[in-house]
């Protein structure tokens, strides 16, 4: 009963884990998905159509392009005259004021009355054709205006600019219509501009009515497009005229996805078709992966990796901005292989390659090119250990994209001529993208805290400061390292494991013994030992100290976490049986304190830290032996891993018995090469 109460808050949490997980996955995708999914096309003048045949499925207009558009408009523009209202108030009003002065004070200017007439019979003529504001005669003249509309009594009447009179035209011509009579410095005593003021106004909402009904009728297409008829095929160059027919369809599918339902139906389907693939992933992860979950650093890189292409796609969708086929999908492929294992990898690729595709209008190709190039990714570079490999894979990758493309292009159009050239150079670039694997996977390391093979074998470099250090401080320890790692990296080759992490684990997994170097037998020269001065107990908490003094090294030059598994487990919850024996012996009525005689541990939780134990200690009592025969070694072999395997040191692992026994194998043949007896060399008689 209590071990089915502690289970029900574990599963819960891992529940509720794994639902945070996929609804945040969800809801992150969705967000970004394009929902105009309907015309996810790019095209430019003037460059082949990289789609298959588009095929109209509805009837809609070709409309004019925007330079046509405004070509035509501003034509019609320069058609439409300017309305101008005309006020008959203001020739009233100035014959009115001209006569009031003439009473008070022009007639003692002006010679007689005809001059009054004159000035009367100007001003009329003047106002009947019209006084204009400057301001409005710089319009007309900058918009090259000819005539005019002007309003009488609600009736439109066209003027000639050339008729109108300005302020300063109208008072040069009261001055000069008949000099022969009347004399000009006599007439300029009289102040005349007083009696000009302009008579008509613009109507600027009568323009406006006059324009609309003018574009009312304005044809906005040029032609229709049959639903079932071909728009362009593929490979064809894109013209002008086809460009336009294009934008037209582009233009009348967004309206029809344009509604709020239609919206609404589109985000339901993504909704749907996202949720049972993240699903899918995590029912793959749940059944065959469950480790991971434990790791939720794991996760977290799994999605990260997985999320980011695809809002990169969308969003070059969305935009319309270069091409998806630039964005190095395979990377990521790579990336997980090299970090997980290839059947997540796999997975995880696949399923960010469909959701990618529904941002696309034609997902067929963009599947089948995407698809074949991660499997090409996966099996060229599953183990990176040099900058050449990804080099050489995004060259294979390149390749791979090239022939899928001929020949779907092959196969799909049956003639070469329709293969784009742009498209060649599209799966170029995404090449030369792929070469910043190498640097990102340093990034991700060091993020994720994730140790790639590359790290590995830098660190597995005898040159290293912490190696260098170990081979002058405890050179009998640092020779040791170098057997166990040859034994351990054998071995796990032999079963499937990751030998460059055995060798490299074997390396460093003794680092600790340099604090106390002495104590060590591999170290120790002549009969000295330090041991016989110490008691048991003592001389055994040195010698397992040599695990905690290891972590702390490990911890002072920054060895990944997975190396410092190896210092940890090499002797897992084992006792250092020599002095436990010992003690044992000397105190037959005595209960030993287990804990002062006990490695702190953890036992092995992976099958390259168990494969490290037995190395270890094979190697070091192989050096026991007083002869290396085959059925010594064979019994050393059998011996001390069968104890270690009934002392249950491997139970949190995941090996099996074939793999147990296919180590004793390796490690029986390993020793006997390395001990066996060399002939000796006749010596020279004189």
């Amino acid at each position: 009963m209590k071990n089915r109460t502690r289970k029900k808050p574990l599963f819960r949490r891992e529940l509720l884990y794994k639902t945070c997980i996929f609804i945040g996955t969800v809801i992150l995708l969705v967000f970004f998905l394009p929902r105009e999914a309907k015309f996810n096309y790019q095209y430019e003048i003037g460059k082949p159509w990289k789609y298959g045949p588009l095929i109209a499925t509805f009837d809609f207009p070709i409309f004019k392009s925007n330079d046509a558009i405004k070509k035509e408009q501003d034509s019609l523009a320069a058609t439409l005259k300017p309305y101008f209202d005309y006020n008959q108030d203001k020739e009233r009003e100035a014959i009115s004021f001209l006569q009031k002065d003439y009473k008070s004070h022009l007639s003692l200017i002006l010679p007689s009355s005809k001059y009054l007439i004159y000035i009367e019979q100007n001003l009329h003529k003047i106002y009947q054709c019209g006084i204009i504001p400057s301001e409005d005669v710089n319009k007309l003249l900058k918009n090259d205006t000819k005539s005019i509309m002007v309003i009488k009594t609600k009736m439109a009447q066209e003027k000639s600019t050339d008729q109108l009179f300005t302020e300063k035209k109208a008072y040069e011509f009261l001055l000069s219509a008949d000099t022969l009579h009347f004399k000009t410095e006599i007439l300029q005593k009289c102040a005349l501009n007083k009696y000009i003021t302009p008579n008509l106004t613009s109507d600027i909402k009568r323009m406006e009515i006059a324009h609309n009904d003018m574009f009312r009728n304005y044809s906005w297409a040029i032609g229709v497009v049959q639903s079932g008829q071909k728009i362009i095929e593929r490979g064809e160059i894109i013209t002008p005229k086809s460009y336009n027919i294009l934008e037209s369809f582009k233009k009348e599918s967004a309206k029809r996805i344009g509604s709020a339902v239609q919206r609404k139906l589109i985000l339901g389907g993504q909704i749907i078709f996202v949720s049972a693939l993240i699903f899918f992933f995590l029912l793959y992860i749940d059944m065959f992966k469950q480790k991971y979950y434990a790791r939720k650093r794991i996760i977290l890189l799994l999605f990260t990796l997985i999320v980011i292409p695809i809002i990169l796609t969308a969003l070059l969708i969305s935009h319309h901005v270069l091409t998806v086929y630039i964005i190095p999908y395979a990377m990521v492929a790579i990336i997980i292989s090299i970090f997980l294992d290839s059947q997540t990898s796999f997975f995880a690729y696949i399923l960010m390659i469909f959701i990618c595709s529904i941002t696309l209008h034609f997902p067929y190709e963009f599947i089948l090119l995407q698809s074949t190039a991660g499997l090409i990714a996966i099996y060229s570079l599953k183990e990176l250990s040099q900058r050449s490999q990804v080099f050489r894979s995004a060259i294979y990758i390149v390749i791979t994209y090239f022939m899928i493309y001929i020949a779907y292009i092959l196969f799909t159009e049956g003639s070469i001529s329709k293969i784009d050239t742009t498209m060649l150079i599209y799966f170029i670039i995404n090449g030369l993208f792929l070469l910043f694997t190498y640097p990102l996977l340093f990034l991700i390391e060091k993020t994720f805290g994730f140790t790639s093979n590359v790290t590995l074998v830098e660190l597995s470099n005898i040159n290293t400061p912490l190696l260098r250090n170990l081979s002058e401080t405890a050179p009998g320890t640092f020779q040791h390292s170098l057997q166990v790692a040859n034994l351990a990296s054998e071995a796990a080759i032999s079963i499937d494991a990751n030998s460059q992490l055995v060798r490299t684990g074997a390396l460093y997994h003794d680092i600790g013994k340099m604090a106390e170097p002495a104590f060590f037998t591999e170290n120790q020269s002549g009969n000295f030992n330090p041991h016989k001065q110490l008691s048991y107990e003592e001389s055994a908490q040195i010698v397992i100290n040599h695990v905690t003094d290891g972590l702390k090294m490990a911890d002072k030059y920054q060895l990944p976490k997975i190396i410092k598994d190896f210092i940890s487990t090499h002797h897992g919850k084992s006792k250092t049986k020599f002095f436990y024996i010992s003690w044992m012996n000397e105190h037959p009525d005595l209960e030993p304190d287990e804990k002062t005689f006990s490695y702190p541990g953890p036992n092995p939780f992976s099958k390259e830290t168990a494969i490290l134990m037995m190395a270890d200690s094979v190697e070091a009592a192989s050096r026991s032996l007083t002869e290396y025969t085959e059925e010594s070694i064979s019994n050393l072999v059998e011996k001390i891993i069968d104890s270690q395997v009934e002392e249950g040191y491997f139970k949190e692992c995941p090996i099996t018995f074939k793999d147990i026994s296919t180590i004793k194998t390796v490690f029986k043949e390993k020793l006997r090469i390395a001990y066996h007896t060399r002939i000796s060399y006749p010596e020279l008689k004189k």
